[in-house]
């Protein structure tokens, strides 16, 4: 599992969502090995939380989509736009147990 995190001013967020789903989805979603993913929001103050939870068959699945240092976080040009600031790592976590 693959978890990203970005911050992006409250005004910015569904334009965000937008861009999300119309880029990032797509780019995701081409590449062999990913089995599932949810992109979340969570609005605080003037600042919303986007986590993107995303479940892959392995470590080398995400290198065909994050690049050969998979810990380093992927961007797009686009977010710059949006995100207050472009956090360098991700997490990976190995999941034991699925109910």
């Amino acid at each position: 599992m693959r978890l990203w995190h970005g911050r992006v001013p409250i005004e910015k967020t569904d334009e965000y969502e937008r861009f999300l789903i119309e880029r990032a989805v797509p780019d995701y979603s081409s590449v062999d090995g990913l089995l599932k993913f949810y992109f979340t929001r969570k609005d605080d103050g003037n600042v919303a939380h986007f986590l993107l939870v995303t479940i892959w068959d392995s470590l080398e699945s995400i290198k065909k989509f994050a690049g050969e240092n998979p810990e380093i976080a992927k961007y797009y040009p686009e977010d710059d736009e949006f995100l207050l600031e472009k956090e360098r790592y991700v997490q990976h976590y190995k999941i034991f147990y699925e109910g």
